[in-house]
């Protein structure tokens, strides 16, 4: 067997339209409804599945906990002008600029909280060709 990519993610929240408005508000993904009303976060090809402290989803994770999650999301956009929208959106940088490691190379991120207390680390790649992104300033 071989696992291709993540198709979705699980995070349990204390309030489902409080973290609704804080992702698409601040990171900018969308929210979808599905099933029997449920939400979700969509970005790119994945998303962010919300369950309500206390009213999860069958099956779940053993112990499901509001901010008990660590995430690291990619952007294309330049980490300057990340920081600059954090700052419109008052919301704190735990960490940033720093430099990490990702999935397939060297990446620069910027740390920030979500309203359960997550942490929610944004991240580029140095080399954006190496997830399929052109270098910032290259065309095709």
């Amino acid at each position: 067997m071989q696992i291709d990519s993540i198709d979705h993610l699980v995070l349990t929240v204390r309030d489902i339209p409080t973290t609704c408005e804080f992702y698409v508000r601040v990171l900018g993904m969308q929210v979808v409804s599905f099933g029997n009303g449920r939400k979700a976060l969509r970005f790119g090809q994945q998303k962010l599945n919300l369950h309500q402290a206390g009213a999860e989803f069958e099956p779940k994770a053993l112990c499901p906990t509001p901010g008990a999650t660590d995430l690291c999301l990619i952007t294309s956009t330049p980490l300057p002008e990340v920081l600059n929208h954090l700052q419109t959106c008052a919301v704190a940088v735990e960490q940033g600029i720093v430099q990490r490691t990702g999935a397939v190379g060297a990446i620069q991120s910027v740390y920030i909280r979500d309203p359960d207390g997550n942490l929610i680390e944004i991240a580029s790649y140095l080399d954006p060709s190496v997830i399929g992104l052109p270098l910032i300033g290259q065309t095709s």
